[in-house]
């Protein structure tokens, strides 16, 4: 499930007062495809920031943590895989997976941040992009 900013249908009303439903944001189909690549390895506070309009390098960061180094490399793994057999997408580089605590894959077009939850919260990525728009996703109901 997506936690978005909501947004409120015209006309509809709930015991007087609007009803709000979710809004899926838009973002490319790699981008969402790694996310629920991510998602289906049980990461743990997948987040998108969409950094075109924050000066980044990229346009995308998808970034997601894994509870284990296991778990990291599985994530990562599910990212390039799902990625290369649904769209033909290949990483312009990937890095660190001979420790599993921080793997990148770079897609020019967006980067997979998977993270342990330690090194998540050394580099803190969200703080230093802070001025980026912040999708968060879940895989609770």
């Amino acid at each position: 499930m997506t936690k978005t900013k909501t947004a409120t249908r015209a006309g509809a009303s709930e015991a007087g007062g609007a009803v709000k439903v979710a809004r899926k944001p838009r973002m490319p189909k790699a981008v969402s495809a790694a996310v629920e690549a991510a998602l289906d390895k049980k990461a743990h506070d997948v987040v998108v920031l969409d950094l075109r309009k924050a000066g980044g390098f990229t346009d995308y960061f998808v970034i997601a943590t894994g509870t284990n180094q296991r778990q990291v490399n599985a994530i990562a793994d599910s990212v390039e895989e799902t990625l290369k057999r649904d769209l033909g997408e290949r990483p312009a580089l990937a890095e660190g997976t001979e420790k599993s605590e921080w793997i990148l894959l770079d897609y020019f077009n967006f980067v997979v941040h998977v993270f342990s939850r330690e090194c998540r919260a050394f580099y803190d990525l969200e703080r230093l992009w802070g001025s980026a728009e912040r999708h968060e996703f879940s895989d609770e109901a």
